[in-house]
């Protein structure tokens, strides 16, 4: 039994931690960026070209910007399910995260000692390509958790999508899928040929180490997979699989 002196002791540290509590989750809060007007304007920049930016002049190197915006009906219905299905395939289904996925991230993160594994939906990585630093960290994830919950209830799915086609980094200043069109293969998107939908996507985890019109073991292997499962989803027959494998053997 506690005396009346360890009762106020206790009382007091109690009424400091929710104080405590209290303003970390006000300065929490207020820190959060405001969304909203993304539903009917397109950013000016994000936080991964800003990043860019400033490597390259920590690097002394001239840093140019490959970006331009393109309407959402003007990216192919082909190549909006190839990025989806490769990077998000339940992103109409869940509302942000995808939470099997994430639980899965965090038992590998754990067993690994290390935070590696992201679990990122394409509303998570929207988050963080626009307002979030590379840094890999709970807290950072934690905070891209609420973005991302934010984005879900302001916007739009085609919103979102949208967004992320055109920031996406596909290459060294190269971003949004337009862009990525013509610095790899000299055309707009709308004319993109199944392979080289393919190569884009196939570049979208490693665009600074992979190049889409390059002909590397990882990309080949990736630009399979990719093709399976489109098949899979029976977005493409088998004719349209076997072809596009024939063209990737002609291009590499």
């Amino acid at each position: 039994m506690i005396d009346f002196k360890q009762y106020l002791k206790l009382k007091y540290i109690l009424s400091a931690l929710l104080v405590f509590f209290f303003v970390f989750a006000l300065w929490f809060y207020l820190s959060l960026p405001d969304v909203s007007y993304l539903k009917d304007k397109n950013p000016e920049s994000t936080a991964l070209i800003e990043l860019r930016k400033e490597q390259a002049h920590e690097q002394g190197k001239k840093f140019r910007i490959r970006q331009n915006w393109v309407g959402f009906s003007v990216v192919p219905d082909m190549f909006k399910k190839t990025i989806r299905i490769t990077e998000d395939s339940g992103f109409y289904d869940h509302e942000g995260v995808d939470w099997t996925e994430l639980k899965e991230s965090i038992k590998k993160n754990w067993e690994e000692g290390e935070f590696a594994r992201g679990g990122s939906t394409i509303t998570q990585q929207l988050a963080k390509n626009l307002f979030l630093s590379t840094e890999k960290s709970l807290f950072r994830k934690f905070k891209e958790l609420f973005i991302t919950y934010r984005l879900e209830n302001e916007l739009g799915k085609n919103r979102i999508f949208h967004l992320y086609l055109n920031i996406i980094e596909f290459g060294p200043g190269v971003f949004g899928v337009q862009a990525a069109s013509q610095y790899y293969f000299n055309k707009n998107v709308s004319e993109l040929s199944l392979s080289e939908m393919v190569r884009l996507t196939a570049v979208i985890p490693r665009p600074l180490t992979i190049r889409a019109n390059g002909s590397s073991g990882w990309l080949k292997w990736k630009s399979r997979w990719i093709l399976g499962k489109l098949k899979l989803y029976k977005y493409i027959s088998e004719e349209e699989y076997n072809e596009t494998i024939v063209e990737f053997q002609k291009n590499q």
